[in-house]
């Protein structure tokens, strides 16, 4: 039998004004949908996040001498950090791997695994907002969650294959100078979907092929990748 499943609305952001008259459709697509186009803009503000859980390491009260811990005191989970990475490729799994990793046995709650990505999101704070719906389109809504945690249903991803696909290239190609701001790349990662749990005390398994884009900024723009933007689920581009 399988695990419940769970769906989520996508929310598009409109379209930007102001492209260049005669660049093909593809890039008015690519820029306008997922708000990477460059140029001067006011940060959007950073979606609210849930506040760090790890209580703070206890202090020594001299060098040499550790401080026992006080009786009853437990440690609250932590949605393990994205592993950085300069290199496109490596950091486009990264996020990947961490958007479908969760345990609704752990503890923790979807905004928890969001706060991890937003974590490695863009520096400038343009594109948090949006990134933060992204997000919100391939977790489980908080009412999904209760449910699941019921059956200790986890998730993990398996990647087959991630590459530049051709319609990005085409895009860089037909973009104006500067239009897109430098070290920008999308990687599209196919996959498959794991999902374990129990049912009436029963292990239970499922799997799901996945597909979609993601979105980053890498050198010259900073010395390490950042996370922009997520495509719709099982609608990358090719």
């Amino acid at each position: 039998m399988k695990l419940p499943e769970f769906s989520a609305a996508f929310s598009r952001p409109k379209l930007l004004a102001g492209l260049a008259a005669g660049v093909a459709l593809i890039l008015l697509i690519i820029v306008g949908i997922y708000g990477l186009a460059a140029g001067p803009r006011e940060p959007e503000p950073a979606t609210p996040t849930t506040a760090e859980t790890a209580d703070p390491a206890p202090t020594a009260a001299s060098e040499g001498t550790e401080q026992p811990e006080a009786e009853g005191d437990v440690r609250q989970p932590v949605v393990p950090p994205v592993e950085p990475s300069d290199d496109p490729e490596a950091f486009a799994r990264n996020v990947a791997t961490a958007l479908f990793e969760w345990d609704t046995a752990s503890g923790l709650m979807p905004l928890d695994y969001t706060s991890a990505l937003l974590d490695v999101g863009d520096p400038t704070g343009a594109e948090q907002a949006g990134l933060a719906s992204d997000v919100a389109a391939y977790l489980p809504t908080r009412e999904a969650w209760t449910q699941l945690r019921q059956h200790s249903t986890r998730q993990h991803l398996s990647i087959d294959e991630a590459y530049v696909p051709k319609a990005w290239e085409e895009a860089l190609e037909q973009a104006q100078p500067g239009q897109i701001t430098e070290g920008t790349v999308a990687y599209t990662i196919t996959g498959t979907r794991h999902r374990h749990g129990t049912w009436n005390d029963e292990p239970v398994t499922s799997e799901h092929e996945v597909s979609f884009t993601v979105f980053i900024v890498c050198a010259p723009a900073y010395e390490t990748c950042h996370l922009l933007r997520f495509s719709e689920l099982d609608n990358p581009l090719t």
